[in-house]
């Protein structure tokens, strides 16, 4: 058998009730023919140890959205690399035998996969030598890890107070590459466009609204934006609209959510589920549906 029985798993975060993960895992444990419950829980930070503490030996696994991720990495008993260098954990699996929770990061390796589809899309198979990342949360710290995966040579880390921006660079070494950090204001300016090769935003789906964008950089650099909840997002909608290519955070949503489930099945996110790519396949179908 693939997997025990009536196991419970959830996302947890605040707000939660946009989250299209329960509709995306339950796409997946269909396919892989687990009856696994996959349900969604409105959490802040200071409750999750309480809650961790409240469940059952039937809970699996959970899911951690924004605001949980740095507290989960602090509640772990153990640490994936990748969490371990980022201090972001968004995967915890109960150990079945000590019944201690243990983390990982997949928004990593998810938002990567999803960069290389774009981009691929796009009939790119070069790297992204020069990554602008929009914002200093969570998920920025994902989207350094990520641009460094992808071969990029400079990361500009840009956010609204320029000062976290600089505090998360100096959080996260990067050793070999140039880096450096200010407001979301160089945004407007014209001509720096062509020292960027890729846009990622990790801003909330409504910031765009009223962020600046020269034309010339929409129209020349792809932006891949983490909302999808609307979509398009107002800064991808901006970019469309300008003749540029925006890529929607679902295609992340999935890639990520196919590593925990590895994560949950298995234990280990390289560790392929059987034919995982009608599982995939299953998971874009529904990661579509509003």
């Amino acid at each position: 058998m693939l997997g025990e029985p009536g196991r419970q798993l959830a996302v947890l975060g605040s707000p939660i009730a946009h989250s299209r993960s329960p509709q995306i895992h339950a796409a997946a444990y269909r396919a892989l023919g687990l009856d696994w419950a996959y349900g969604r829980h409105e959490i802040v930070a200071a409750e999750l140890a309480g809650f961790l503490a409240g469940l059952g030996d039937d809970w699996l696994g959970l899911s951690l959205t924004m605001p949980l991720k740095d507290e989960a990495c602090r509640l772990a008993a153990s640490l994936d690399r990748v969490a371990e260098r980022s201090g972001v954990v968004n995967t915890l699996r109960r150990d079945a035998v000590t019944g201690m929770w243990h983390g990982w990061n997949t928004d990593v390796c998810g938002l990567e996969r999803a960069i290389r589809d774009l981009r691929s899309r796009q009939g790119r198979a070069d790297p992204p030598r020069r990554v602008t990342v929009l914002g200093a949360g969570a998920t920025a710290v994902s989207a350094l890890l990520a641009a460094e995966r992808l071969g990029a040579e400079h990361i500009e880390l840009l956010a609204r107070r320029p000062e976290r921006a600089e505090a998360l660079l100096a959080r996260i070494p990067q050793p070999g590459l140039s880096r450096s950090a200010g407001d979301l204001g160089r945004l407007a300016t014209p001509g720096g466009d062509e020292t960027r090769d890729l846009v990622i935003s990790t801003l909330p789906g409504t910031a765009g609204a009223e962020l600046s964008v020269a034309a010339s950089l929409r129209e020349r650099s792809p932006l891949f934006d983490v909302a999808y909840d609307p979509w398009p997002s107002a800064l991808a909608r901006g970019w469309s609209e300008a003749g540029g290519v925006a890529g929607s955070g679902v295609d992340m949503l999935v890639w990520q959510a196919l590593a925990q489930i590895r994560i949950f099945v298995f234990g280990d996110p390289e560790r392929a589920l059987p034919d995982e790519d009608a599982v995939l396949g299953a998971m874009r179908a529904a990661g579509m549906e509003e």
